[in-house]
C-alpha cells in the first residue's frame, strides 16, 4: 500500500507520466513487501518552487507513503533510485530533489483497513 506523489517544476506529458510510472512500480519493489500491484501514484508538473531562495532550476519534491515500516538501508536504496529516475527521465539533478518518507500505520482501502 504504497503511495508516490510527485511534486515537479518540469512539465509532464502523458508519455513521462507513464515512464515514471513503470520505473517506480519496478523502484518500489527496493521496500520489503512492497509492489506494483498495490502502488499509487500522483503526478503534479509544471509547479512553481523555489529551493534555497531561488527559482528556475528543475526541481522536485517527492512523498513516498508507507503502510508500516521500513528500515534505513531500504529507503536509502528507494531514495536513489527516486532520484536516478528523475535524473535520467526529468533531468532533475538529485541536489534539487526531495525525498520524504511517510510511515503509516492505519491505511483504509476498499471500505476496510489493514
Amino acid at each position: 500500500m504504497p503511495y508516490i506523489g510527485t511534486k515537479t517544476t518540469k512539465t509532464l506529458t502523458e508519455e513521462k507520466k507513464a515512464a515514471l510510472a513503470k520505473r517506480f512500480g519496478t523502484a518500489i519493489t527496493t521496500i520489503p513487501g512492497k509492489s506494483e500491484a498495490h502502488l499509487m501514484l500522483g503526478f503534479e508538473g509544471d509547479a512553481t518552487m523555489y529551493f534555497g531562495g531561488k527559482t528556475g532550476e528543475p526541481m522536485a519534491f517527492v512523498e513516498v507513503k508507507l503502510f508500516g515500516t521500513s528500515d534505513r538501508e531500504h529507503l536509502t536504496m528507494l531514495t536513489k533510485q527516486i532520484c536516478d529516475i528523475l535524473k535520467e527521465e526529468l533531468g532533475i539533478d538529485g541536489a534539487n530533489t526531495y525525498v520524504k518518507y511517510e510511515e503509516v500505520a492505519h491505511w483504509g482501502w476498499n471500505g476496510s483497513n489493514f
